[in-house]
């Protein structure tokens, strides 16, 4: 059975409709990074959680508004640099990916190089992998955070208890991996980490950190 839809809005880009065992009720979240998504009981249709999401459609676009207003000092990006991550990105993100899946043992379909507006990544219900080019403009353990992220949707299709605990054992180990590798700022997130009282103190402070980029 299906678990996922995409929904292309207008206005805001990419809305994800996800079908949980664990949700008893519709609900929708927005999230600076991990953008739109609308979550709902598997024995909803996507019909009537599309009816749902539109009639709350203007509270979305206000509640995004609101969250980019908190980035307001973030520069905009010109055409010309805009292009010049792109380039970036699909040089850069598709292979680090696949060596992250690849050390993981996760397997995908393809990777997407997308500019998006409310979003770093997103994974689809066939293993489609949309990453966001604003990516290459955040530190190497960040980057990975994004990728590992959506790689554990291949597994887990919501941000339930199993999602959370791949996705902090896999962060946790790749951490290792860099401040092995000399990284500072691995070894300054690591720290963060250990002293989070979060119930999931990985994807707590990751988020934390990346939300100070905003998306250009």
């Amino acid at each position: 059975m299906k678990t996922e839809r995409i929904l292309k809005d207008p206005d805001l880009g990419e809305v994800t409709f996800r079908k949980s065992a664990r949700s008893c009720r519709m609900s929708i979240r927005v999230h600076p990074v991990k953008g739109v998504s609308v979550i709902m009981p598997v024995i909803v249709p996507y019909a009537v959680a599309e009816a749902f999401y539109n009639a709350r459609r203007q509270w979305v676009i206000e509640t995004v508004a609101k969250q980019k207003e908190r980035y307001r000092d973030v520069p905009k990006a010109s055409a010309e640099q805009i292009e010049a991550m792109r380039r970036q990105a699909k040089a850069e993100l598709p292979g680090r990916l696949a060596e992250l899946a690849a050390r993981y043992a996760f397997l995908y379909n393809k990777v997407t190089i997308k500019h998006n507006a409310t979003n770093w990544g997103s994974c689809s219900a066939k293993g489609n992998i949309n990453l966001n080019l604003n990516i290459v403009r955040l530190p190497r353990p960040l980057q990975d955070y994004i990728l590992l992220h959506e790689l554990c949707h291949l597994r887990h299709h919501d941000h339930g208890q199993g999602f959370h605990l791949l996705l902090e054992h896999v962060c946790t180990d790749n951490l290792i991996r860099l401040m092995d590798e000399g990284d500072q700022t691995a070894a300054m997130l690591a720290r963060k980490v250990a002293a989070s009282r979060a119930k999931y103190p990985m994807d707590h402070i990751m988020t934390a950190e990346i939300k100070k980029y905003g998306i250009v």
